[in-house]
């Protein structure tokens, strides 16, 4: 089960394999920033025992954020936030029969003094964005180094967002101007 790349800092599991086309997103995302990162399947209730242990050595093997993601009744996340010192993001993987609602409030309902973040249904690139920023949070050359990534990750979205809103004046302005408006 253990196939940590070394120097990985992300755990990021799912109960099956049948997850990875969601989960991938989480992955790119921490490879676009050059997240060092682990992928494996960890199922709360095909495996358990497995879970438990995966959840109570995530710390002592380096790692710094899990990211679970999990479908229907979606346990994965708030088991291995019970077991972990390390901030656990839950996503809701859409399945077949109500698109992901129950794995969403299976997530966001933990009791108290298990926080789980949670991202929306299928949001596993956020999911990965959310592991970046906590990783990037402190004063570590390697934190600061990933906040001035952030930053201009943050100002691409700016720039595409202002592409957009110049070509949909282009497009708004060409077409009131051809119906002789105002």
């Amino acid at each position: 089960m253990n196939n940590s790349p070394a120097g990985a800092v992300v755990g990021l599991v799912m109960g099956s394999d049948s997850d990875w086309p969601v989960m991938e997103a989480a992955a790119l995302a921490l490879e676009e920033f050059g997240i060092p990162y682990e992928a494996d399947v960890v199922s709360a209730h095909r495996m358990p025992e497995d879970m438990v242990e995966y959840g109570r050595a995530a710390a002592g093997r380096g790692l710094k954020v899990i990211i679970a993601g999990a479908g229907g009744a979606a346990h994965l996340p708030g088991m291995l936030a019970s077991l972990t010192p390390l901030p656990v993001i839950g996503v809701p993987v859409p399945l077949k029969h109500l698109d992901g609602m129950d794995s969403l409030l299976s997530i966001v309902q933990m009791p108290a003094g298990i926080p789980v973040a949670t991202v929306s249904v299928g949001g596993a690139r956020n999911a990965g964005l959310l592991a970046v920023r906590i990783l990037a949070s402190g004063d570590s050359p390697r934190a600061k180094e990933l906040s001035g990534k952030l930053t201009e990750f943050a100002e691409g979205l700016r720039q595409t967002a202002l592409g957009k809103g110049a070509r949909l004046r282009e497009r708004a302005g060409t077409r009131a101007g051809s119906e002789g408006g105002a």
